[in-house]
């Protein structure tokens, strides 16, 4: 299984109190995360299980999921909502991180077959 895998479960049990909390002051937003963070396991699960282009598919829609759960954060904090979250969000980080690399990976290639190869030099020595 990826590493990722087992950071959003970490992740998950990290934002445990961090929902807890964020409840108490918008139900909405607690249950976003908790189905944003749920989506993060789910689909590197099933990413984890595809072949050819697929997995990328889902280890993207797993990368917004994370930004979702950064937006939450962020927004509790901008109402100025009271919830301690600092270890959760160095779990996101991480999580963030290692999507963004699943997301990136092989793209190199694609870049390679847009890019016109440089024409051959005329400067041919004989």
């Amino acid at each position: 299984m990826l590493v990722a895998y087992d950071v959003a479960l970490d992740l998950i049990r990290a934002l445990r109190p961090v929902v807890a909390q964020l409840r108490r002051h918008s139900p909405d937003a607690a249950d976003q995360v908790e189905r944003a963070a749920s989506s993060i396991v789910l689909n590197l699960a099933e990413g984890d299980r595809r072949h050819g282009r697929d997995p990328r598919r889902f280890f993207d829609m797993a990368h917004g999921s994370a930004g979702e759960i950064r937006g939450a954060l962020d927004l509790a904090d901008a109402w100025g909502w009271q919830i301690e979250s600092g270890s959760a969000r160095a779990l996101l980080d991480r999580e963030l991180g290692l999507l963004w690399g699943l997301t990136r990976r092989g793209r190199s290639k694609d870049v390679r077959e847009l890019v016109p190869a440089a024409a051959p030099s005329s400067n041919n020595s004989r």
